[in-house]
């Protein structure tokens, strides 16, 4: 049987998980709760396709016939072809356990596995909202950019079906990417690393040890990282950012992973990042 994925969020996230299922030979169904989003994502799928093209890694047929692969949809009932569902929307427990007991609901066949790319929400307490489907939900963390990032984070829930795990693994693998798996702790293994890693270089500049041109400059010519931890906190979200170190710190049951007082600061002030035009630097094109 060949495999319809329904992506719930058409933003950065589930637009790129819907871009690469689509090049794998998957068709798709991209469902989208906020207007305009949802035409918005057509034009970034053709543009970001288009750019494959000109740099030759990809045949313009090609792109094409990814393109054709997808459907836009306006309400979430109209998923209800799919075989295989991607939720990618806000990173908040409550929003994703509603969204999980419909999911549950509108697609009771056993065979129907229902993922989510939380980065750092707990898989058990997400498919708790699924009650006797709780053994289809598994976590299939993507990357950002999702076409560029080959890594996809599989965690499994406390009630997660083997079976479940092994096909998200080779569901991964079809989509060029590379499945890891990770046990269900806050943060898995990616953003438990990375994120107190961020929080520290916040720490040192809140504390004067260096001005973040030095911080990241010191980190990406002595640890050789393509990207400083201040600027990979603008491009992921300093709210993001707090977010994630809070359910860390809850998780874990340890103060240690608390978000630094001057990357609160920075939120509340609505410095957020790229995708505000500040955070710790200026994006003035934005």
């Amino acid at each position: 049987m060949s495999t319809t994925i329904g992506v719930i969020g058409s933003g950065q996230m589930g637009g790129g998980i819907a871009q690469v299922a689509a090049v794998s030979g998957s068709s798709v169904i991209v469902y989208d709760a906020f207007p305009g989003a949802i035409e918005k994502c057509k034009g970034v799928h053709k543009k970001s396709l288009g750019k494959f093209v000109e740099k030759g890694k990809m045949t313009q047929a090609d792109a094409d016939a990814a393109l054709a692969r997808v459907r836009y949809v306006s309400t979430l009932e109209e998923l209800k072809g799919s075989n295989w569902v991607i939720e990618a929307i806000v990173e908040d427990a409550k929003v994703k356990k509603d969204l999980f007991a419909k999911l549950a609901a509108m697609f009771p066949a056993d065979d129907v596995v229902l993922a989510t790319n939380t980065s750092s929400i707990s898989i058990t307490e997400i498919a708790t909202a699924a009650g006797t489907s709780a053994h289809r939900v598994v976590g299939m963390h993507f990357f950002n950019p999702v076409p560029l990032m080959q890594l996809v984070e599989v965690i499994p829930g406390l009630q997660t079906s083997k079976d479940v795990v092994e096909r998200t693994v080779a569901l991964a693998t079809k989509m060029g990417k590379t499945p890891l798996k990770a046990n269900d702790r806050a943060g898995f293994i990616s953003n438990r690393v990375l994120m107190p890693m961020i929080n520290e270089a916040f720490y040192a500049w809140m504390e004067g040890v260096a001005e973040p041109e030095a911080i990241d400059g010191i980190m990406k010519l002595g640890c050789n990282f393509p990207m400083g931890p201040l600027r990979l906190a603008d491009f992921i979200g300093l709210d993001t950012c707090v977010h994630i170190m809070n359910v860390l710190a809850e998780g874990l049951n340890n103060d240690r992973y608390r978000a630094c007082p001057l990357l609160k600061q920075l939120v509340t002030a609505g410095r957020l990042g790229d995708k505000s035009g500040r955070g710790v630097f200026e994006y003035p094109a934005k």
